[in-house]
């Protein structure tokens, strides 16, 4: 059939049972456009394709992969973009909701380039290293919530949905995985500027065993800094209370 590469990160998801719950979870959304990062071997891909009015598109960098999908299930030919999902241009003009079973060396990069199509991007539905999930899905006061959580959690509402174990996967990867789901929030958050929450949450989370006052010193007058809040380590402010303080920022 074809050669799993563990350089590309491949771990092909075998359960049938899991395979049924993503599937699920993509039905409780409306979705017309849709792209699938990374099918692999098609454990998703044979059930994404016959679903009824959508437009369905994939991406594969494995050339070894694309021909086979495009031998096993003819449907695909025209609809397999040959390039790493971290270079390739939106796929559709109009609104997409992405699904997958992302690589797991490229799943930070992966949440990331969603947050660049975020205004295209209403839903996504991905299965993650577990650790990564959590993080995404992580609130305030959480050891694992960070710049992940926040930038994401300011744009979306993180779902995490279930676990996933090793066996469900060939090979089964050394790590446990977890299922999310993105919903783009209804209201966007207020802030000074995109820029400036990026930069202010990046360092604050950078020396994060410091409190806030010492980690964010050179974006703030002193007079601001005087505030109680700056007591605080990153890990303790909300989405929103780091919004609010972009405002503040000199």
């Amino acid at each position: 059939m074809f050669k799993i590469k563990k350089s590309l990160g491949q771990h092909f998801l075998k359960d049938e049972v899991i395979i049924q719950k993503i599937i699920a979870a993509l039905k409780e959304e409306e979705c017309t456009n849709l792209l699938e990062v990374g099918p692999g071997g098609g454990a998703l891909t044979k059930h994404l394709i016959q679903l009824s009015g959508i437009h369905f598109k994939a991406v594969e960098l494995d050339d070894e992969k694309t021909a086979y999908l495009k031998a096993t299930y003819p449907v695909l030919n025209d609809r397999i973009i040959s390039q790493s999902f971290l270079d390739m241009e939106a796929p559709f003009e109009e609104p997409f909701t992405v699904i997958g079973n992302f690589p797991y060396n490229i799943s930070t990069q992966i949440l990331f380039k969603v947050l660049d199509w975020k205004d295209k991007v209403p839903v996504v539905i991905g299965m993650f290293q577990k650790e990564v999930a959590q993080r995404a899905a992580s609130k305030e006061g959480n050891k694992v919530y960070g710049v992940l959580s926040v930038l994401i959690q300011a744009f979306y509402e993180v779902e995490y949905l279930f676990d996933v174990s090793n066996q469900s996967f060939n090979p089964p990867p050394k790590v446990q995985s977890g299922v999310i789901r993105l919903k783009r929030k209804a209201t966007p958050l207020h802030v000074k500027s995109e820029r400036a929450f990026k930069v202010l949450v990046k360092t604050a989370f950078n020396q994060r065993r410091k409190t806030l006052r010492n980690a964010v010193k050179s974006l703030f007058t002193a007079e601001i800094l005087m505030d109680e809040l700056f007591d605080k380590r990153a890990e303790a402010l909300s989405v929103e209370d780091f919004a609010a303080l972009t405002f503040k920022m000199s």
